[in-house]
Protein backbone atom coordinates (compact mmCIF):
# COMPACT_ATOMS: atom_id res chain seq x y z
CA UNK A 1 0.00 0.00 0.00
CA UNK A 2 2.86 2.40 0.50
CA UNK A 3 4.40 1.43 -2.57
CA UNK A 4 1.43 2.20 -4.52
CA UNK A 5 0.92 5.70 -2.25
CA UNK A 6 4.55 6.77 -3.30
CA UNK A 7 3.98 5.77 -6.88
CA UNK A 8 0.84 7.80 -7.05
CA UNK A 9 2.25 10.88 -5.15
CA UNK A 10 5.54 11.02 -8.33
CA UNK A 11 3.43 12.79 -10.56
CA UNK A 12 2.08 15.57 -8.60
CA UNK A 13 5.93 15.76 -6.82
CA UNK A 14 6.83 16.26 -10.27
CA UNK A 15 4.75 18.83 -11.58
CA UNK A 16 5.77 20.72 -8.15
CA UNK A 17 9.75 20.66 -8.96
CA UNK A 18 8.95 22.01 -12.26
CA UNK A 19 7.40 24.83 -10.74
CA UNK A 20 10.34 25.36 -8.49
CA UNK A 21 12.58 25.05 -10.97
CA UNK A 22 10.81 27.76 -13.06
CA UNK A 23 10.52 29.86 -9.95
CA UNK A 24 14.07 29.41 -9.07
CA UNK A 25 15.95 27.90 -11.74
CA UNK A 26 15.38 30.09 -15.18
CA UNK A 27 13.53 32.54 -14.03
CA UNK A 28 15.64 33.83 -11.19
CA UNK A 29 16.99 36.85 -13.04
CA UNK A 30 13.37 38.02 -13.53
CA UNK A 31 12.81 38.32 -9.93
CA UNK A 32 12.42 41.81 -8.89
CA UNK A 33 12.64 43.63 -5.68
CA UNK A 34 9.88 46.28 -6.12
CA UNK A 35 7.76 45.18 -3.52
CA UNK A 36 10.31 46.52 -1.40
CA UNK A 37 12.10 50.08 -0.22
CA UNK A 38 14.67 50.98 -3.53
CA UNK A 39 17.21 51.75 -1.02
CA UNK A 40 16.87 49.41 1.54
CA UNK A 41 17.20 46.23 -1.63
CA UNK A 42 20.18 48.61 -2.73
CA UNK A 43 18.55 47.49 -6.37
CA UNK A 44 16.73 49.16 -9.16
CA UNK A 45 15.03 47.43 -11.76
CA UNK A 46 14.38 49.02 -15.09
CA UNK A 47 11.86 48.25 -17.84
CA UNK A 48 12.21 49.02 -21.24
CA UNK A 49 11.46 47.03 -24.65
CA UNK A 50 14.69 46.40 -26.63
CA UNK A 51 13.19 47.16 -30.14
CA UNK A 52 14.03 50.71 -30.33
CA UNK A 53 18.06 51.17 -31.32
CA UNK A 54 19.95 53.27 -30.89
CA UNK A 55 17.83 54.16 -27.67
CA UNK A 56 17.80 50.48 -26.38
CA UNK A 57 18.35 46.91 -28.31
CA UNK A 58 19.50 43.86 -27.96
CA UNK A 59 23.39 42.99 -28.59
CA UNK A 60 22.40 39.49 -30.12
CA UNK A 61 25.77 38.69 -31.64
CA UNK A 62 27.54 38.98 -28.67
CA UNK A 63 26.33 38.11 -24.95
CA UNK A 64 22.22 39.18 -25.51
CA UNK A 65 22.84 41.98 -23.42
CA UNK A 66 20.70 44.90 -23.67
CA UNK A 67 22.40 48.21 -24.97
CA UNK A 68 21.81 51.53 -25.96
CA UNK A 69 21.57 55.42 -25.45
CA UNK A 70 19.45 55.10 -22.25
CA UNK A 71 20.78 51.90 -21.51
CA UNK A 72 23.91 54.00 -20.77
CA UNK A 73 21.95 56.92 -19.10
CA UNK A 74 20.66 54.82 -16.58
CA UNK A 75 23.65 52.92 -15.81
CA UNK A 76 25.39 56.26 -15.05
CA UNK A 77 22.55 57.62 -12.68
CA UNK A 78 22.13 54.52 -11.11
CA UNK A 79 25.83 54.10 -10.06
CA UNK A 80 26.34 57.70 -9.01
CA UNK A 81 23.44 56.95 -6.99
CA UNK A 82 24.96 54.38 -5.45
CA UNK A 83 22.61 51.49 -6.67
CA UNK A 84 22.74 47.59 -8.78
CA UNK A 85 20.82 47.69 -12.20
CA UNK A 86 18.71 45.47 -12.98
CA UNK A 87 16.82 45.56 -16.72
CA UNK A 88 13.86 44.09 -17.29
CA UNK A 89 13.03 43.54 -21.04
CA UNK A 90 9.02 43.92 -22.21
CA UNK A 91 6.63 44.89 -25.00
CA UNK A 92 6.23 49.11 -24.52
CA UNK A 93 2.18 49.01 -24.44
CA UNK A 94 2.87 46.85 -21.35
CA UNK A 95 5.56 49.39 -19.55
CA UNK A 96 3.41 51.75 -17.78
CA UNK A 97 1.13 48.37 -16.40
CA UNK A 98 4.29 46.70 -15.19
CA UNK A 99 5.17 50.30 -13.42
CA UNK A 100 2.06 49.82 -11.81
CA UNK A 101 1.91 46.61 -10.83
CA UNK A 102 5.47 46.82 -9.14
CA UNK A 103 7.03 44.57 -10.89
CA UNK A 104 9.90 47.65 -12.11
CA UNK A 105 11.05 50.63 -10.11
CA UNK A 106 11.61 52.97 -13.11
CA UNK A 107 11.20 52.67 -17.12
CA UNK A 108 13.29 54.02 -19.76
CA UNK A 109 12.43 53.35 -23.35
CA UNK A 110 12.27 56.09 -25.43
CA UNK A 111 9.28 57.40 -23.35
CA UNK A 112 7.74 60.45 -24.03
CA UNK A 113 5.95 63.16 -21.41
CA UNK A 114 1.67 63.52 -22.42
CA UNK A 115 -0.82 64.64 -19.99
CA UNK A 116 -2.34 61.24 -20.15
CA UNK A 117 0.70 59.22 -19.21
CA UNK A 118 1.05 61.72 -16.08
CA UNK A 119 -2.48 61.02 -15.04
CA UNK A 120 -0.50 57.33 -13.99
CA UNK A 121 2.98 58.19 -13.60
CA UNK A 122 5.88 60.43 -12.38
CA UNK A 123 8.24 61.63 -15.19
CA UNK A 124 11.43 63.44 -14.07
CA UNK A 125 13.13 65.91 -16.75
CA UNK A 126 13.86 65.20 -20.23
CA UNK A 127 17.00 63.90 -21.71
CA UNK A 128 16.65 63.98 -24.50
CA UNK A 129 14.00 65.43 -27.24
CA UNK A 130 12.88 64.46 -30.96
CA UNK A 131 11.34 64.99 -34.03
CA UNK A 132 8.18 62.90 -35.95
CA UNK A 133 9.78 61.80 -39.00
CA UNK A 134 7.42 60.19 -41.98
CA UNK A 135 9.18 56.81 -43.75
CA UNK A 136 8.15 56.24 -46.85
CA UNK A 137 9.02 54.07 -49.68
CA UNK A 138 10.98 55.61 -52.64
CA UNK A 139 8.63 55.36 -54.92
CA UNK A 140 5.64 56.72 -52.98
CA UNK A 141 7.12 59.16 -50.98
CA UNK A 142 6.13 61.70 -48.64
CA UNK A 143 6.97 64.80 -47.13
CA UNK A 144 4.53 66.78 -45.40
CA UNK A 145 1.78 65.35 -43.00
CA UNK A 146 -0.91 66.91 -45.22
CA UNK A 147 -0.01 64.62 -47.76
CA UNK A 148 -1.21 61.47 -45.72
CA UNK A 149 -4.47 62.19 -45.84
CA UNK A 150 -6.57 59.14 -46.73
CA UNK A 151 -3.41 57.35 -46.55
CA UNK A 152 -2.97 54.14 -44.46
CA UNK A 153 -0.36 55.33 -42.17
CA UNK A 154 1.46 53.20 -39.25
CA UNK A 155 2.79 53.97 -35.99
CA UNK A 156 3.90 52.07 -32.87
CA UNK A 157 1.09 51.82 -30.47
CA UNK A 158 1.47 53.61 -27.23
CA UNK A 159 4.32 55.92 -28.69
CA UNK A 160 3.93 59.69 -28.93
CA UNK A 161 3.98 59.04 -32.27
CA UNK A 162 0.94 56.76 -32.37
CA UNK A 163 -0.49 59.91 -30.24
CA UNK A 164 0.53 62.61 -33.53
CA UNK A 165 -0.39 59.86 -36.00
CA UNK A 166 -4.22 60.49 -34.48
CA UNK A 167 -4.46 63.99 -35.54
CA UNK A 168 -3.39 63.50 -39.26
CA UNK A 169 -6.53 64.91 -40.53
CA UNK A 170 -8.20 62.13 -43.00
CA UNK A 171 -5.23 59.23 -42.83
CA UNK A 172 -6.01 55.63 -41.58
CA UNK A 173 -4.21 54.16 -39.31
CA UNK A 174 -2.84 51.00 -38.18
CA UNK A 175 -0.96 50.49 -35.01
CA UNK A 176 1.69 47.83 -34.46
CA UNK A 177 3.69 46.55 -31.10
CA UNK A 178 7.11 46.70 -32.95
CA UNK A 179 9.11 49.12 -34.99
CA UNK A 180 10.36 46.16 -37.42
CA UNK A 181 6.76 45.46 -37.91
CA UNK A 182 6.25 48.76 -39.08
CA UNK A 183 9.25 47.89 -41.67
CA UNK A 184 7.94 45.09 -42.99
CA UNK A 185 4.54 46.63 -43.73
CA UNK A 186 6.11 49.17 -45.69
CA UNK A 187 8.39 46.91 -47.49
CA UNK A 188 5.61 45.01 -48.17
CA UNK A 189 3.86 47.99 -49.53
CA UNK A 190 0.44 46.77 -46.64
CA UNK A 191 1.07 50.67 -45.41
CA UNK A 192 2.11 53.54 -47.13
CA UNK A 193 3.94 55.62 -44.98
CA UNK A 194 4.93 55.15 -40.55
CA UNK A 195 5.29 57.92 -38.43
CA UNK A 196 8.73 57.21 -35.99
CA UNK A 197 11.03 59.09 -33.81
CA UNK A 198 13.91 60.43 -36.14
CA UNK A 199 17.04 58.58 -34.66
CA UNK A 200 14.84 55.80 -35.73
CA UNK A 201 13.90 57.03 -38.54
CA UNK A 202 17.78 56.63 -40.18
CA UNK A 203 18.36 53.50 -38.58
CA UNK A 204 15.19 52.20 -40.56
CA UNK A 205 16.33 54.03 -43.92
CA UNK A 206 19.93 52.97 -43.34
CA UNK A 207 18.95 49.30 -43.68
CA UNK A 208 16.50 49.30 -45.99
CA UNK A 209 17.59 51.38 -49.20
CA UNK A 210 13.78 51.09 -50.79
CA UNK A 211 12.89 53.97 -47.99
CA UNK A 212 13.67 57.60 -47.52
CA UNK A 213 12.44 59.75 -44.44
CA UNK A 214 11.41 63.62 -44.17
CA UNK A 215 11.76 65.35 -40.96
CA UNK A 216 8.28 67.45 -39.82
CA UNK A 217 8.32 70.27 -38.78
CA UNK A 218 9.92 71.03 -34.97
CA UNK A 219 7.05 73.37 -34.35
CA UNK A 220 4.56 71.63 -31.70
CA UNK A 221 6.09 68.36 -32.60
CA UNK A 222 9.22 68.15 -30.46
CA UNK A 223 8.84 64.99 -28.40
CA UNK A 224 11.42 65.43 -25.05
CA UNK A 225 12.09 62.10 -23.73
CA UNK A 226 11.62 61.11 -19.90
CA UNK A 227 12.03 58.74 -17.11
CA UNK A 228 8.81 57.18 -15.62
CA UNK A 229 8.21 56.59 -12.07
CA UNK A 230 5.37 55.43 -10.09
CA UNK A 231 3.38 58.10 -8.33
CA UNK A 232 5.30 59.26 -5.15
CA UNK A 233 7.95 57.72 -5.99
CA UNK A 234 10.84 58.99 -4.01
CA UNK A 235 13.18 58.51 -6.38
CA UNK A 236 12.14 61.12 -8.79
CA UNK A 237 14.65 64.11 -6.96
CA UNK A 238 17.44 62.02 -7.00
CA UNK A 239 17.51 61.27 -10.35
CA UNK A 240 16.71 64.65 -11.52
CA UNK A 241 19.57 65.83 -9.35
CA UNK A 242 22.35 63.19 -11.38
CA UNK A 243 20.82 64.56 -14.71
CA UNK A 244 21.39 68.08 -14.34
CA UNK A 245 24.60 67.57 -13.44
CA UNK A 246 25.33 65.21 -16.54
CA UNK A 247 23.64 68.12 -18.49
CA UNK A 248 26.11 70.60 -16.55
CA UNK A 249 29.33 68.85 -16.99
CA UNK A 250 28.83 67.21 -20.61
CA UNK A 251 28.54 63.96 -19.88
CA UNK A 252 24.71 63.37 -21.18
CA UNK A 253 25.96 64.95 -24.46
CA UNK A 254 28.79 62.31 -24.57
CA UNK A 255 26.67 59.56 -24.47
CA UNK A 256 23.74 60.74 -26.61
CA UNK A 257 27.00 61.59 -29.06
CA UNK A 258 28.05 57.76 -28.56
CA UNK A 259 25.16 55.95 -29.95
CA UNK A 260 23.71 58.93 -32.61
CA UNK A 261 27.39 58.62 -34.44
CA UNK A 262 27.27 54.54 -33.92
CA UNK A 263 23.51 54.90 -35.32
CA UNK A 264 24.57 56.82 -38.46
CA UNK A 265 27.01 54.25 -39.50
CA UNK A 266 26.83 52.37 -42.70
CA UNK A 267 24.62 49.49 -42.69
CA UNK A 268 26.68 45.49 -43.34
CA UNK A 269 25.52 44.74 -46.87
CA UNK A 270 22.04 43.31 -47.52
CA UNK A 271 19.44 42.45 -49.62
CA UNK A 272 17.34 44.73 -51.38
CA UNK A 273 13.59 45.25 -51.02
CA UNK A 274 11.93 42.01 -50.33
CA UNK A 275 14.82 39.37 -51.38
CA UNK A 276 15.28 36.56 -48.89
CA UNK A 277 19.40 37.07 -47.65
CA UNK A 278 19.88 34.55 -44.44
CA UNK A 279 23.32 36.33 -44.45
CA UNK A 280 22.03 38.46 -41.96
CA UNK A 281 21.53 36.36 -39.71
CA UNK A 282 24.84 35.70 -39.25
CA UNK A 283 26.37 35.85 -35.72
CA UNK A 284 22.49 35.61 -34.21
CA UNK A 285 21.77 31.92 -35.11
CA UNK A 286 23.28 30.66 -31.50
CA UNK A 287 21.01 33.38 -29.92
CA UNK A 288 18.05 32.42 -31.57
CA UNK A 289 18.74 28.52 -30.73
CA UNK A 290 19.35 29.13 -27.10
CA UNK A 291 15.37 29.92 -26.87
CA UNK A 292 14.96 26.23 -27.53
CA UNK A 293 15.55 25.74 -23.55
CA UNK A 294 13.45 27.75 -22.47
CA UNK A 295 10.69 27.08 -25.03
CA UNK A 296 10.88 23.06 -23.79
CA UNK A 297 10.61 23.84 -20.29
CA UNK A 298 7.89 26.14 -20.63
CA UNK A 299 5.93 23.19 -22.46
CA UNK A 300 7.34 20.61 -20.48
CA UNK A 301 5.73 22.33 -16.87
CA UNK A 302 3.13 23.36 -18.83
CA UNK A 303 2.53 20.04 -20.33
CA UNK A 304 2.61 18.45 -16.45
CA UNK A 305 0.56 20.92 -14.89
CA UNK A 306 -2.23 20.69 -17.34
CA UNK A 307 -2.09 17.12 -17.66
CA UNK A 308 -2.76 16.52 -13.74
CA UNK A 309 -4.66 18.76 -12.90
CA UNK A 310 -7.01 17.54 -15.76
CA UNK A 311 -6.92 14.52 -14.72
CA UNK A 312 -8.16 15.91 -11.01
CA UNK A 313 -11.31 18.26 -13.20
CA UNK A 314 -12.17 14.81 -14.93
CA UNK A 315 -12.52 12.92 -11.59
CA UNK A 316 -14.76 15.95 -10.42
CA UNK A 317 -16.75 15.75 -13.66
CA UNK A 318 -17.80 11.86 -12.95
CA UNK A 319 -17.57 11.72 -8.98
CA UNK A 320 -21.44 12.36 -9.20
CA UNK A 321 -20.90 14.93 -6.34
CA UNK A 322 -22.90 18.12 -7.21
CA UNK A 323 -20.21 20.71 -5.66
CA UNK A 324 -17.48 19.14 -7.45
CA UNK A 325 -18.95 18.93 -10.62
CA UNK A 326 -20.13 22.38 -10.35
CA UNK A 327 -16.91 23.60 -10.22
CA UNK A 328 -15.16 21.49 -12.76
CA UNK A 329 -17.84 22.55 -15.20
CA UNK A 330 -17.23 26.21 -14.01
CA UNK A 331 -13.29 26.06 -14.50
CA UNK A 332 -13.58 24.51 -17.98
CA UNK A 333 -16.48 26.95 -18.76
CA UNK A 334 -14.55 29.78 -17.94
CA UNK A 335 -10.96 28.92 -18.90
CA UNK A 336 -12.02 28.14 -22.06
CA UNK A 337 -14.63 30.61 -22.80
CA UNK A 338 -11.63 33.69 -22.23
CA UNK A 339 -8.71 34.19 -24.64
CA UNK A 340 -5.27 32.68 -23.23
CA UNK A 341 -3.59 35.99 -23.57
CA UNK A 342 -6.10 37.62 -21.48
CA UNK A 343 -5.40 34.83 -18.61
CA UNK A 344 -1.40 35.11 -19.33
CA UNK A 345 -1.58 38.85 -18.62
CA UNK A 346 -4.24 38.87 -16.00
CA UNK A 347 -1.58 36.50 -13.96
CA UNK A 348 1.32 38.13 -15.03
CA UNK A 349 0.40 41.61 -14.35
CA UNK A 350 -2.37 41.00 -11.30
CA UNK A 351 -0.81 39.18 -8.70
CA UNK A 352 2.18 41.24 -7.71
CA UNK A 353 -1.35 43.94 -7.66
CA UNK A 354 -3.21 41.89 -5.80
CA UNK A 355 -0.84 39.46 -3.62
CA UNK A 356 2.38 41.46 -3.62
CA UNK A 357 3.98 38.78 -4.62
CA UNK A 358 6.76 39.46 -7.59
CA UNK A 359 6.01 36.46 -9.62
CA UNK A 360 8.46 35.77 -12.25
CA UNK A 361 7.21 36.07 -15.66
CA UNK A 362 8.57 32.18 -16.76
CA UNK A 363 6.61 31.00 -13.93
CA UNK A 364 3.36 32.88 -14.58
CA UNK A 365 3.61 31.65 -18.28
CA UNK A 366 3.72 28.12 -17.13
CA UNK A 367 0.83 28.79 -14.99
CA UNK A 368 -1.57 30.36 -17.30
CA UNK A 369 -0.91 27.67 -19.63
CA UNK A 370 -0.99 24.89 -17.77
CA UNK A 371 -4.34 26.01 -16.04
CA UNK A 372 -5.63 26.84 -19.16
CA UNK A 373 -4.55 23.48 -20.94
CA UNK A 374 -6.69 21.64 -18.30
CA UNK A 375 -9.53 22.61 -18.87
CA UNK A 376 -9.66 20.91 -22.53
CA UNK A 377 -7.96 17.99 -21.35
CA UNK A 378 -10.31 17.64 -18.21
CA UNK A 379 -12.94 16.87 -21.32
CA UNK A 380 -10.84 14.79 -23.23
CA UNK A 381 -9.84 12.59 -20.48
CA UNK A 382 -13.40 12.41 -19.24
CA UNK A 383 -14.38 11.10 -22.64
CA UNK A 384 -11.58 8.48 -22.63
CA UNK A 385 -12.97 7.48 -19.12
CA UNK A 386 -16.53 7.04 -20.31
CA UNK A 387 -15.26 5.11 -23.12
CA UNK A 388 -14.14 2.47 -21.31
CA UNK A 389 -16.23 -0.23 -21.64
CA UNK A 390 -18.41 -0.19 -18.06
CA UNK A 391 -17.41 -3.95 -17.85
CA UNK A 392 -14.06 -3.59 -16.59
CA UNK A 393 -15.92 -1.12 -13.85
CA UNK A 394 -18.11 -4.04 -13.23
CA UNK A 395 -15.83 -6.91 -12.82
CA UNK A 396 -13.64 -4.69 -10.76
CA UNK A 397 -16.28 -3.69 -8.23
CA UNK A 398 -17.34 -7.54 -8.21
CA UNK A 399 -13.60 -8.73 -7.43
CA UNK A 400 -13.90 -5.70 -4.64
CA UNK A 401 -10.79 -3.85 -6.48
CA UNK A 402 -10.76 -0.03 -4.64
CA UNK A 403 -12.20 2.63 -6.37
CA UNK A 404 -8.86 4.53 -6.21
CA UNK A 405 -6.80 1.29 -7.78
CA UNK A 406 -9.46 0.42 -10.11
CA UNK A 407 -8.98 3.34 -11.62
CA UNK A 408 -5.04 3.90 -11.34
CA UNK A 409 -4.70 0.12 -12.62
CA UNK A 410 -7.87 -0.75 -14.86
CA UNK A 411 -9.59 2.21 -16.29
CA UNK A 412 -6.95 4.73 -16.70
CA UNK A 413 -4.16 2.98 -18.92
CA UNK A 414 -7.14 1.62 -21.54
CA UNK A 415 -8.43 5.49 -21.34
CA UNK A 416 -4.72 6.63 -22.45
CA UNK A 417 -4.83 4.38 -25.61
CA UNK A 418 -7.87 6.22 -26.63
CA UNK A 419 -6.84 9.60 -25.89
CA UNK A 420 -3.34 9.38 -26.73
CA UNK A 421 -4.16 11.53 -30.26
CA UNK A 422 -5.77 14.01 -28.41
CA UNK A 423 -2.96 13.98 -25.99
CA UNK A 424 -0.40 14.56 -28.30
CA UNK A 425 -2.52 17.64 -29.97
CA UNK A 426 -2.46 19.28 -27.29
CA UNK A 427 0.99 19.21 -25.78
CA UNK A 428 2.01 20.26 -29.93
CA UNK A 429 -0.50 23.04 -29.44
CA UNK A 430 1.26 24.05 -26.23
CA UNK A 431 4.86 23.60 -27.90
CA UNK A 432 3.27 26.40 -30.76
CA UNK A 433 1.53 28.67 -28.57
CA UNK A 434 4.71 29.28 -26.50
CA UNK A 435 5.46 32.18 -29.03
CA UNK A 436 2.81 33.89 -26.39
CA UNK A 437 4.28 34.03 -23.61
CA UNK A 438 7.03 36.44 -25.09
CA UNK A 439 4.47 39.34 -24.68
CA UNK A 440 5.67 39.41 -20.90
CA UNK A 441 9.22 39.38 -21.80
CA UNK A 442 10.04 35.82 -21.48
CA UNK A 443 12.94 35.06 -24.18
CA UNK A 444 12.08 32.10 -25.96
CA UNK A 445 11.81 31.47 -29.53
CA UNK A 446 9.85 34.01 -30.53
CA UNK A 447 10.89 36.95 -28.59
CA UNK A 448 14.46 36.28 -29.86
CA UNK A 449 13.43 36.11 -33.34
CA UNK A 450 11.71 39.42 -32.37
CA UNK A 451 15.18 40.65 -30.84
CA UNK A 452 16.52 40.31 -34.32
CA UNK A 453 13.95 41.80 -36.25
CA UNK A 454 14.38 45.17 -34.72
CA UNK A 455 18.25 44.40 -35.05
CA UNK A 456 18.41 44.10 -38.33
CA UNK A 457 14.86 45.69 -39.84
CA UNK A 458 14.47 42.48 -41.48
CA UNK A 459 11.48 40.04 -40.54
CA UNK A 460 11.43 37.01 -43.31
CA UNK A 461 14.69 35.72 -42.20
CA UNK A 462 14.18 35.50 -38.38
CA UNK A 463 10.70 34.15 -38.57
CA UNK A 464 11.92 31.43 -41.51
CA UNK A 465 14.34 30.15 -39.04
CA UNK A 466 12.61 29.90 -36.02
CA UNK A 467 9.72 28.58 -38.22
CA UNK A 468 11.70 25.52 -39.21
CA UNK A 469 12.75 25.43 -35.26
CA UNK A 470 9.34 24.82 -34.46
CA UNK A 471 8.44 22.37 -36.93
CA UNK A 472 11.42 19.87 -35.94
CA UNK A 473 10.53 20.03 -32.21
CA UNK A 474 6.86 19.08 -33.62
CA UNK A 475 8.21 16.28 -35.33
CA UNK A 476 10.48 15.02 -32.74
CA UNK A 477 7.33 15.19 -30.24
CA UNK A 478 4.89 13.56 -32.61
CA UNK A 479 7.70 10.74 -33.10
CA UNK A 480 8.06 9.77 -29.74
CA UNK A 481 4.16 9.67 -29.37
CA UNK A 482 4.07 7.21 -32.29
CA UNK A 483 6.44 5.00 -30.10
CA UNK A 484 4.76 5.10 -27.27
CA UNK A 485 1.47 4.47 -28.94
CA UNK A 486 3.18 1.59 -30.24
CA UNK A 487 4.60 -0.04 -27.23
CA UNK A 488 0.95 0.24 -25.58
CA UNK A 489 -0.55 -1.11 -28.26
CA UNK A 490 1.89 -4.22 -27.97
CA UNK A 491 1.11 -4.54 -24.52
CA UNK A 492 -2.32 -5.26 -25.30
Amino acid sequence: MNRNTSKRMYVPLLVVFALLLLTFGSAAPLVTAASEPPKAAKKLVMGTSPDYPPYESVDAKKNGEIVGMDIDIAKTITKQLGYELEIASMDFNGLIAALQAGRVDFVMSGMSVTDERKQSVAFSDSYYTARNTIVSRKDHAFETADQLSGKLVGAQLGSIQDLFAETIAGAKLKKLNKIADLIQELNSGRIDAAIVEDAVAIEMVGANPGLVMNFLPAEGNDNGYAIAFPKQSGLVGDFNRVLGQMKANGQLQQIVDKWFERKEAAPAEQADGLNIDLRVLQGYVPYILKGVYVTLLFTLVSALLGLCWGVVLSLFKISGIKPLQWFATAYTSVFRGTPLLVQLTIIYYATPQLTGFDIPALLAAGLAFGLNSAAYLSETIRGGIMAVDKGQREAAIALGIPYRKMMVRIIFPQALRHILPALVNEFVALLKESSLVSVIGVTELMRRADVVRASTFRAFEALLLVAAIYYVLVLVLTSLARMLEGRLRRSD
